[in-house]
């Protein structure tokens, strides 16, 4: 509050008082006698009403702007706390964005190296001359292909996109590549055994 303000309009609508009682009392030249009681009570009375409703305004006045002053810092400070929290949860969400875009390439190279291990075992024969195995061999490489696209799309869709908060960061293709990679390495794996 600006009491300093106030105290000086309060000795302000004092002085013009005082200097109101001087000049308002009637001149009486030819009396020496002060006025009346009753006379300077009615005056005082009449000067004193409005002076203090406007003292009372003012402090009212200031009292209401001070509240406003308030309430607006209060406003300022629970929109800074809003748009803290809402950069933390953007930042949380954009490592979790890294972390799976990191497991992403993961599968990636897990299905391109058993891809490539599987051609190479098809190669060398490893597999056998038997058609059963080069059909589950070829249906591991199928599968692995699959899970390495799904890895790709899947990486590009959680890297490229803008951090929307109702978007889960871990999407059901990169669900779906990981299990084709299990069943590829599976399949080429079985390949082997026949």
């Amino acid at each position: 509050m600006n009491f300093a303000g106030l105290f000086r309009a309060f000795e302000t609508v004092m002085a013009l008082r005082e200097a109101a009682k001087r000049f308002t009392a009637p001149p009486d030249s030819t009396s020496t006698a002060p006025p009346s009681p009753a006379a300077m009570q009615t005056l005082a009375g009449q000067l004193e009403a409005p002076l203090t409703n406007v003292v009372v305004a003012a402090l009212k006045e200031a009292f209401n702007r001070d509240h406003a002053r308030l309430e607006l810092e209060r406003a300022q400070l629970e929109e800074e706390r809003r748009r803290a929290e809402q950069a933390l949860r953007l930042e949380l969400r954009r490592q979790a964005a890294d972390r799976e875009v990191g497991r992403l390439r993961l599968l990636a190279a897990g299905s391109l190296v058993g891809w490539i291990a599987s051609v190479a075992m098809f190669a060398a024969g490893v597999a056998g001359a038997s058609t059963p195995a080069r059909v589950l061999l070829a249906v591991g490489w199928m599968l692995l292909l699959a899970a390495l696209g799904l890895a790709f799309t899947a990486q590009g869709q959680v890297g490229g996109g803008e951090l929307v908060a109702d978007r889960p960061v871990t999407l059901p293709s990169a669900q779906a590549a990981l299990w084709l990679l299990i069943a590829g390495l599976a399949a080429s794996a079985f390949s082997l055994l026949i």
